[in-house]
């Protein structure tokens, strides 16, 4: 009885805490944004493939066998589908997602000259996913999924810059060589503040789905497999997703857990790595799973059987892309694939 006492009274300051990037906040429940891309109706309308049911191997081979003129032409006329099909051609997404930024007015930042905007899709929040560097020839493959908090309009700011998908993401392309190409991707509904989203993994499921497709998408473009950096309840997406995630390595940091109690329960070929600072609020989550609350054990703790990275010099919770820590300089030995 007293375990079980010391188990709720655990799930309650979860409840309380647990939270992303952001932090301290008041929380809003969220639906998660699924299925096909906005526009899908008049993209099947045309007799064009399904984006609902084919993979993206599906979608690059289907590309591969159009004429230039006419992969343009639907860029033009469909830019919300050809935007986000992961597997179709990078050049023709990023000249399809300008389009459809230009239409939404929203968001002018991400439109400026040099941007390569991978995926845009306006319901919601909104979602976005970045690349930095050359795709097409990268050796080197990097994904950064952040936490709570981020949508189309967080997704880069300049207050708290390395707590944001795009500052996590400049900095590391910063510390990798030029042959390496990083992701920023804002592309899950993610939770707002402290509450139920937070403490729970519905919308990492939903999350998780979104990115198993992204990786597939890469595969099918010929990228490398890529390491993917899981922030804060970004790594809680990871966690589910992990054992279909086509990667290299999964490193899981600032995380409240991963829906696992271990590497083997992860289910993945992917090195497994994780990282905590000392001064990082989310070590005083307590790390436990109970009537669908809390994300479980520790992926720092000895037991899981992570890969330490070392986070003495990151500092708090979104510190550990700065330019200087041990932690980006061990962030990118992970993605040049020379950590050991």
């Amino acid at each position: 009885m007293r375990r079980f006492r010391r188990t709720l009274a655990a799930v309650a300051f979860a409840v309380a805490m647990v939270g992303g990037t952001a932090g301290w906040a008041s929380a809003d429940a969220q639906t998660a944004i699924t299925g096909p891309p906005p526009g899908t109706d008049a993209w099947r309308a045309e007799g064009l493939p399904d984006p609902a049911a084919g993979t993206p191997a599906q979608v690059n081979r289907f590309f591969a066998g159009l004429s230039a003129e006419r992969r343009d032409a639907l860029a033009r006329r469909h830019p919300l589908v050809v935007g986000n099909l992961d597997g179709a051609p990078v050049a023709l997404r990023y000249a399809a997602n300008r389009r459809a930024l230009r239409a939404d007015g929203r968001f002018p930042r991400l439109l400026s000259p040099g941007r390569q905007i991978l995926a845009f899709d306006p319901r919601g929040r909104g979602q976005v996913a970045e690349v930095y560097g050359d795709l097409g020839r990268a050796a080197h493959v990097a994904v950064v999924v952040p936490g709570s908090d981020i949508d189309a309009s967080t997704y880069d700011r300049a207050k708290d810059p390395y707590g944001t998908p795009a500052g996590m993401a400049r900095s590391l392309r910063g510390e990798t060589g030029p042959d390496t190409a990083v992701i920023a991707w804002a592309g899950y509904t993610t939770p707002v503040g402290i509450g139920i989203d937070a403490a729970t993994g519905s919308l990492a499921e939903a999350g998780a789905e979104r990115l198993v497709r992204l990786t597939d998408g890469l595969d099918a473009v010929g990228a490398p497999d890529p390491a993917v950096f899981c922030h804060s309840y970004g790594s809680v997406v990871c966690g589910l997703a992990a054992p279909r995630l086509d990667a290299a390595d999964l490193v899981a940091l600032a995380s409240p857990g991963m829906h696992a109690d271990s590497v083997a329960e992860l289910r993945t070929g992917a090195r497994v790595w994780a990282a905590r600072d000392a001064t990082d609020w989310i070590g005083n989550i307590p790390n436990v799973r109970f009537l669908g609350l809390g994300h479980g054990a520790d992926p720092t703790g000895a037991d899981f059987g992570a890969r330490p990275v070392p986070a003495t010099t990151a500092h708090g919770h979104t510190g550990y892309f700065a330019p200087g820590t041990d932690s980006l300089r061990a962030f990118a030995a992970i993605t040049e694939g020379t950590a050991r």
